[in-house]
């Protein structure tokens, strides 16, 4: 399997509160992350770096991470003691209240392909040329559009449309959504923050990732330079 990530602080931000990793355990499967941290005095790289080191660290320690069920256990239960550890950080830092961090990750093995979500990142699939985002943002404006409150275009435009309804570190209690993806036959698995997905449209996204003459590397780098 052919990984690679890169992450990038824009032009308007001089540090970038994203984390980003791709790991292999000793059995071959792979854990792939990226975390979106929010919070002032450059505190939200504290809790999206806290968030991965934590997870990654758990991850390459276990032999296997064993069936779909013990995945889906694994990943909520780690979740949940990430979680209480930036809650502790905020208690111990006084600067550092209100920090937190989004989370979107995927568990590939030979047997099956789950992604989980908290927050606004998002999880996509390509199969035959075509762009699936899977995981749901826990925004605001998208609660909107599901209750029929809003329409998509709407939602684009809204003053509000980057209100977290969740996010690690916010909540006594992380509440992490599993998406399974029952067909596996994909050519490829993208993570990433609304960095992208803000600055261009599925549709701009997709069109790069199915560029012939481009490598994995190279993909990666066009869709930041785009952005």
């Amino acid at each position: 399997m052919k990984t690679f990530y890169l992450t990038d602080a824009g032009k308007v931000r001089t540090h970038n509160e994203d984390s980003v990793t791709i790991l292999k355990n000793q059995s071959n499967e792979y854990l792939m992350m990226v975390a979106d941290g929010m919070g002032g005095h450059r505190k939200g790289e504290v809790a999206s770096s806290i968030t991965l080191t934590n997870l990654g660290k758990r991850f390459t320690e276990i032999a296997s991470i064993g069936t779909k069920l013990d995945a889906i256990k694994w990943l909520n239960d780690n979740i949940n003691e990430i979680n209480q550890s930036i809650l502790d950080y905020t208690k111990e830092h006084e600067d550092s209240v209100g920090m937190g961090t989004t989370l979107v990750c995927a568990v590939i093995t030979n047997d099956f392909l789950i992604f989980g979500n908290i927050g606004d990142s998002s999880g996509y699939v390509l199969k035959k040329g075509k762009l699936h985002k899977v995981t749901k943002d826990h925004t605001l404006v998208n609660l909107l559009v599901q209750a029929g409150n809003l329409t998509e275009e709407e939602a684009k435009f809204h003053p509000k449309k980057n209100v977290l309804m969740r996010a690690l570190g916010a909540t006594d209690k992380a509440e992490l959504d599993i998406f399974d993806v029952i067909d596996q036959d994909i050519d490829g698995i993208m993570l990433c923050s609304d960095g992208l997905t803000t600055m261009l449209t599925d549709d701009q996204i997709e069109k790069i990732l199915n560029e012939e003459d481009n490598d994995i590397q190279g993909k990666v780098k066009k869709l930041i330079h785009k952005c």
